[in-house]
């Protein structure tokens, strides 16, 4: 059976950092892609970064682009979210979901199993 859990997150100042973990078990990362994504309270869920099974293509966000990096280990099973100069807007819940293929970068919808997300907050 499938599963992600998500940890790592926390409160941090702006332009602080924070690596969030995404444990997979029930699936090999070789055959799946995996995106992380994120929800601020009241709005919609956005992707944030993805990694392809197929070549570990990765797929940033504009928004996040040049402050993130999403990274995979195969032995742990693990993928990782680097976070870098945070900002008060990067607040919300981060959520890690996979889907068997290729990656679709920021559709939630394409994306078939989620974690139960752990939570950011970037404030002073």
């Amino acid at each position: 059976q499938e599963q992600l859990v998500e940890s790592g997150g926390g409160l941090v100042q702006p332009g602080g950092s924070l690596r969030l973990f995404c444990a997979a078990s029930g699936l090999q990362l070789d055959r799946y892609s995996i995106g992380w994504f994120r929800q601020a309270p009241g709005k919609e869920r956005e992707g944030v970064a993805c990694i392809s099974s197929s070549d570990g293509a990765t797929y940033p966000a504009d928004s996040v682009k040049g402050r993130v990096t999403i990274s995979r280990d195969y032995a742990k099973n693990m993928v990782y979210l680097q976070m870098n100069s945070l900002k008060p807007y990067d607040t919300g819940v981060y959520y890690c979901a996979d889907r068997e293929g290729l990656a679709f970068p920021g559709w939630p919808s394409r994306y078939n199993y989620w974690g139960q997300g752990t939570q950011v907050a970037v404030s002073s």
